[in-house]
């Protein structure tokens, strides 16, 4: 008898019967994969022993996602350290990943050719979400001055967005472009703190007793002058010709958080109060706003923080969970899961990064995971 055991035959999964081995046998010499949840669990270090592929903690929820992945794959972490990355996004031009460590008030650069992090700008006004529009040039928004701006290809700045209705927004946190060249952006309240951005003033809502001082050990307080929340939690539309508009308005229950669009921009993909929404793109407006996914998986809640939508439509969203659900959901366009990465840390935010724009790039509350997948992002950043 020949036994012929491929590559892509043992990546698959086939079980391969070993001459004289036993079945009980034959599962002790396999052994158990270490993953995030084994005991001890698998080592990220840069010299730790190679796993055998394909990764454990790349679940196949759905056969959908067999297609969407590559066996030979593996998790990498590629940088550690951080005090709360987030807002990562793929620069196609400068071939560079951009992302933010909103705590560190840096924003890093990832060289995709030396595979160096180095710090971008600093400070970076705690910046979080970032992208990139449709002629490459960097949009961010500033938790510190409580704004969207846009890096122009000569270097210089461009605010576009830091008031509405003659009011401060409260901090803008993930945005997505269009093709028509609007900015659409979600302003919860997280950077109104003393850890993120700007406090509150006394009497504000993320400071009611006034308990923060904002001028202790920031000596960019006062650029904005003193403020406080007085809008609510919003998702705006920013336009070309300047002119800033309300998307979704601010429900207490509903503080929004990530927004993506989906391949073909009928769709919009919004984050409000821990779940998945979806809207359809009706020109400048959001019609018919819904509840996508509820995000719980095995009766645990995996809390989307950051999406991007690939090519085929189907939704990769971060998962700030407990051990073993933190890492990433991915649901496909009927929002069913069909996969998960698990990561041993809570993952905030993600893009699609790489020259193909076929690579996760994972940012973990410290640390920068990649993988590389079998599916390209939608969106330009």
């Amino acid at each position: 008898m020949n036994y012929h055991l491929t590559r892509r035959g043992a990546l698959g999964g086939a079980m391969i019967c070993l001459p004289g081995v036993g079945r009980a046998a034959e599962t002790a010499m396999r052994g158990t994969p270490p993953s995030v949840i084994s005991n001890p669990p698998r080592d990220f270090s840069p010299h730790s022993a190679p796993l055998m592929n394909p990764d454990p903690d790349v679940l196949h929820i759905d056969r959908a996602f067999g297609s969407l992945v590559i066996g030979q794959e593996m998790i990498h972490r590629i940088h550690t350290g951080l005090e709360w990355a987030e807002g990562p996004a793929w620069c196609a031009a400068g071939q560079y990943a951009v992302f933010s460590d909103v705590k560190g008030d840096t924003q890093y650069r990832y060289i995709w050719e030396t595979r160096e992090i180095t710090p971008f700008r600093k400070p970076s006004y705690n910046s979080n979400g970032n992208t990139f529009d449709f002629e490459g040039r960097q949009v961010s928004c500033q938790d510190f001055l409580r704004r969207v701006v846009r890096w122009e290809h000569d270097g210089s700045l461009k605010v576009l967005a830091d008031s509405y209705d003659g009011k401060p927004l409260n901090s803008p946190n993930d945005l997505a472009p269009h093709p028509d060249g609007s900015i659409w952006f979600t302003d919860p309240s997280y950077g109104d703190n003393i850890s993120e951005g700007h406090p509150d003033e006394g009497g504000g809502a993320m400071n009611p007793n006034g308990i923060y001082d904002a001028n202790v050990g920031e000596g960019g307080t006062g650029v904005i002058g003193s403020t406080r929340q007085v809008l609510p939690r919003n998702i705006y539309r920013w336009d070309p010709s300047g002119r800033l508009d309300v998307l979704v308005p601010g429900e207490p229950a509903l503080p929004p958080n990530g927004i993506c669009f989906s391949p073909d921009y009928q769709l919009v993909y919004l984050v409000r109060g821990g779940q998945l929404w979806v809207g359809d793109v009706q020109g400048a407006k959001i019609a018919n706003p819904r509840v996508f996914t509820d995000c719980m998986v095995d009766g645990v809640h995996c809390g989307p923080d950051g999406m991007r939508a690939d090519r085929a439509g189907n939704i990769w969203a971060g998962s700030t969970s407990i051990l073993g659900y933190s890492g990433v959901t991915v649901w496909n366009a009927a929002g069913k899961l069909i996969g998960r990465i698990r990561l041993p840390e809570v993952c905030p935010n993600l893009c699609f990064a790489g020259p193909k724009r076929d690579w996760i790039f994972m940012c973990g509350t410290q640390s920068i995971y990649l993988l590389r997948v079998n599916i390209q992002g939608a969106s330009p950043g």
